[in-house]
């Protein structure tokens, strides 16, 4: 079956429901809904789980689509982090806490399962891919004569310039002969 839509997914499902969960147990308890630090902070990585994933897949790339999804993860382990502190100051029951964490970790389970299906699927493409003709080698450009103009002082005490051509491919003890050669 192909997924054309996030909805689809059930890691997206799994995150919609702990979205849920976070925001009725901070409903149930009053103490909870006034600590705006910490209830904010709950809400975004609750949030940003539920988000990335469609925001990943929305790119259309798997290697975007798995950066995302990393980002889900880790927004997941965040909100069972907070989650310890809001048990600590007793803002929810130790059932309320283990739901949600354990909720928390069923979406990162089905993520990292989703993740690495993609991993999988993008190896086994770039194996299976057919390989690209070679393109023809282009043909060498034929090296262009250097130029250099050489001050020369003849025997004679007058200077001159004289323009020699040096070609290419020639070795360089070459030239060092034909100039001492033409001006000795």
């Amino acid at each position: 079956m192909k997924i054309t839509r996030f909805e689809d997914l059930d890691c997206w499902l799994e995150a919609r429901k702990l979205v849920n969960m976070l925001y009725d147990s901070i409903r149930q308890g009053k103490s909870f809904q006034n600590d705006y630090r910490l209830r904010d902070q709950c809400i975004g990585a609750a949030i940003s789980t539920m988000g990335n994933i469609p925001e990943g897949f929305a790119r259309r790339s798997n290697r975007e689509f798995i950066q995302f999804l990393f980002i889900a993860v880790s927004s997941a382990a965040e909100l069972q982090s907070h989650m310890y502190v809001a048990l600590d100051q007793n803002y929810v029951s130790q059932q309320i806490f283990k739901e949600i964490y354990d909720q928390a970790g069923k979406t990162s389970r089905l993520i990292s399962g989703l993740i690495t299906y993609l991993r999988n699927n993008e190896r086994n493409y770039k194996r299976n891919k057919p390989a690209k003709p070679n393109k023809p080698d282009k043909p060498e450009k034929p090296e262009k004569p250097c130029h250099r103009r050489l001050k020369v002082d003849p025997p004679t005490g007058e200077k001159r310039t004289r323009l020699i051509v040096f070609l290419p491919g020639l070795p360089a003890d070459f030239w060092t002969h034909l100039i001492s050669f033409l001006f000795a």
